[in-house]
């Protein structure tokens, strides 16, 4: 795994839900709060894992995994896990209180990658969005 540059992101691109924007992604990267590793097999990219740090005044600092991504020929072959594992390995040494991620109940894999990298089930719950596109 390694951290993201822009060139990195580039090389990665086919990973992303879309093409990843110059501006958008060296704004991320400029940010010390949002965290991007990239993992790659024999050179080429095989998945990356997002996280943002959330700060709330009476709550230390805490990481949510924003995003979880594996190019479909290197799935089910630990990557993902490994890349959550990495995420939290750099969560726990910046000192955060935890590290969460919501998902939906019904899909089962990435559930299992995360149990699988250590997370446990708290609680269920009902993600609410506002899309302002």
């Amino acid at each position: 795994m390694e951290p993201g540059d822009d060139a990195t992101v580039r090389a990665a691109a086919s990973l992303f839900d879309h093409e990843p924007q110059d501006a958008w992604t060296e704004a991320f990267l400029a940010d010390p709060g949002h965290h991007l590793l990239i993992a790659f097999v024999d050179d080429q990219p095989a998945g990356f894992v997002t996280g943002v740090v959330v700060r709330h005044p009476d709550k230390g600092p805490e990481m949510l995994l924003y995003e979880l991504g594996v190019a479909e020929d290197h799935r089910q072959k630990g990557i993902g896990t490994a890349l959550v594992m990495s995420l939290r390995d750099r969560s726990q040494s910046l000192g955060h209180r935890g590290m969460w991620v919501i998902i939906d109940a019904d899909d089962e894999i990435p559930a299992a990658t995360y149990r699988a990298a250590g997370a446990t089930v708290r609680e269920r719950a009902e993600l609410l969005s506002w899309d302002f596109a």
